[in-house]
């Protein structure tokens, strides 16, 4: 699940050198178009990782302070400015781009499988499935999906994973924060 990182405190007095910290932050996370790890922050900020996560606290409480109409999001293990939930329903008709058509029932299951039990092969997809697997060329079109690998068995079928892209379109830090399934709700999910 995607957390927001705000907290209304008082406004604080910068010196020059976080003011211009601050700006290189924000600059940064507006102008990478994804999310920014820690590392990569540490690297243009020149910081430790906790002062980056203490400057990056400080900035986004200081956003939601001045009423600013973005926050900082903590998405796919990174950071990266989201427009405020209240008005992005408001500005969805003129930022978002026309939405892809949705996936089948089919692409979700194989994409279910891979993000539960990957890296995985297509054999054990469809062996899972209890079907074809054809839609992984559409997950992996989608950039839902990637090859991670190739197994060590006979004939070295490739292996799937997730991606970044998997993270930020279903709203996930990691995929520790995929929703916990026992081995019965799991296959509840397939077909077959």
């Amino acid at each position: 699940m995607t957390s927001q990182l705000t907290e209304s405190q008082p406004s604080e007095k910068l010196s020059p050198h976080e003011h211009a910290q601050r700006e290189l932050l924000g600059a940064a996370l507006l102008a990478s178009g994804r999310p920014l790890t820690l590392r990569e922050l540490e690297g243009l900020l020149e910081l430790a990782a906790g002062a980056v996560a203490a400057l990056i606290e400080r900035y986004a409480r200081s956003l939601e302070a001045m009423g600013a109409g973005f926050r900082v999001e903590s998405v796919a293990d990174g950071y990266r400015l989201v427009v405020a939930p209240a008005l992005a329903a408001r500005l969805a008709p003129i930022l978002a781009p026309p939405p892809l058509p949705a996936l089948s029932s089919a692409a979700l299951e194989v994409l279910a499988v891979i993000a539960y039990r990957q890296p995985i092969t297509r054999a054990e997809i469809e062996a899972m499935r209890g079907g074809s697997a054809s839609t992984v060329l559409t997950l992996q079109e989608r950039e839902l999906i990637k090859v991670v690998g190739k197994s060590p068995s006979v004939g070295q079928p490739l292996l799937y994973g997730t991606t970044e892209r998997f993270l930020l379109e279903f709203g996930l830090n990691s995929l520790n924060d995929l929703p916990e399934l026992s081995q019965q709700n799991f296959s509840g999910l397939l077909r077959g």
